[in-house]
């Protein structure tokens, strides 16, 4: 397409398109146009791996359809030398590619050599990389030699009236979503923490209470079962085993609470953390990964397995936050999403420079 044109846009193929992250990436007005996935198999709609762009027939074949690939996740689901293959065929053909660095560690997988070969592979061949942290940034300069672009993890909540602001309560409540106990999460770690945290509240004179959220369908029922024995007989906990729920539900859920409680093992950046932000919920966890540098003035450290540390991190975050169903809830999620509006506009801004920046013919590599 003619540069020239008005109606000129850089055509950018997204490794998953279909993602939220991916999805809140770009506004009206920033020249960038995200196709949407092509699907592995039509039946399955929603469902974008393993990728069909990175794979070298479907780059030679569609190569006039794009202006740059872009890169963000999914490729633990690859068979063994496609991606390699699938860049290959990006040079031949002429294309930019860009990698945005979510995963120093998969929190998909328990063995990290494939994930850290395909990283090394994108870091080696991007002529651009993004990440979502300074301090991840500071680990892909150490680890590879390559200087990275920081743009903030944008909004995961579309703030409206309808938004949920939480119910309140009067005891204080601390949540973990354990979701479909993927090996990045610590289920049982995370909840024998809670419980130890829970009973060091009661030991202080703090009304509390825990919630533990799990998918119906997990990776390991053996630890789901391990789970269940353990807050059997509290009546201070409640264990909810659920279906996957709506976005709207999900946020319905987490609003309820004062406190979300990480149950990391592993991993490097968190939605969860966004998602939490969003709501005006506090979040409290282990010190790993990149996930505390995300909202750093509002993540509270704790030590996995201990509930005096569970316990102070609780008190600290609610006495830092604001209590469900209250004025000052709604107010602070109203300020949040006015600050996520700014940001967003910063955020596709900073990626259509990444991708002018690629494109232009002088442009050196980052």
């Amino acid at each position: 397409m003619d540069q020239k044109s008005p109606n000129w846009c850089t055509r950018v193929v997204s490794v998953p398109a279909g993602h939220p992250y991916v999805k809140s990436l770009g506004i009206d007005g920033d020249g960038v146009l995200r196709p949407p996935d092509p699907l592995p198999d039509p039946a399955e709609p929603t469902r974008w791996w393993p990728p069909v762009v990175l794979d070298a027939s479907w780059i030679r074949a569609n190569a006039d359809t794009f202006d740059v690939l872009h890169v963000h996740f999914g490729t633990e689901s690859l068979p063994p030398g496609r991606l390699a293959a699938a860049l290959d065929a990006l040079a031949e053909v002429g294309r930019p590619l860009v990698h945005t660095v979510h995963d120093l560690t998969n929190p998909q997988l328990t063995d990290q050599a494939a994930h850290e070969a395909d990283l090394a592979l994108l870091l080696a061949r991007a002529d651009a990389v993004i990440t979502l942290t300074d301090g991840a940034a500071a680990e892909i300069e150490r680890r590879w030699g390559r200087t990275a672009v920081v743009v903030p993890h944008p909004a995961i909540v579309a703030v409206d009236a309808a938004t949920p602001r939480g119910r309140p309560s009067e005891a204080i409540t601390v949540g973990v979503h354990l979701r479909d106990l993927r090996p990045g999460i610590d289920g049982v770690g995370a909840v024998r923490t809670l419980l130890a945290g829970l009973d060091a509240l009661r030991d202080a004179g703090v009304v509390a209470v825990g919630r533990v959220v799990v998918n119906d369908r997990v990776r390991e029922p053996a630890i789901l079962a391990e789970i269940t024995t353990l807050v059997t007989g509290r009546d201070d906990v409640a264990l909810e085993v659920r279906a996957r729920v709506s976005d709207a539900d999900l946020e319905a859920e987490v609003a309820d609470l004062d406190v979300a409680l990480l149950p990391y093992r592993h991993g490097t950046h968190s939605g969860w953390v966004e998602l939490c932000h969003d709501l005006g919920v506090g979040v409290v966890g282990p010190v790993a990964g990149q996930w505390h540098r995300q909202h750093p003035e509002e993540f509270v450290p704790l030590t996995m397995g201990d509930g005096a540390s569970c316990a102070a991190a609780v008190v600290d975050a609610v006495a830092g936050g604001a209590r469900p169903g209250s004025a000052e809830r709604r107010d602070l999620v109203a300020r949040r999403a006015a600050a996520r509006a700014v940001e967003r506009v910063a955020v596709a801004r900073a990626h259509a420079a990444v991708y002018a920046g690629v494109l232009a013919p002088s442009g050196a590599r980052a």
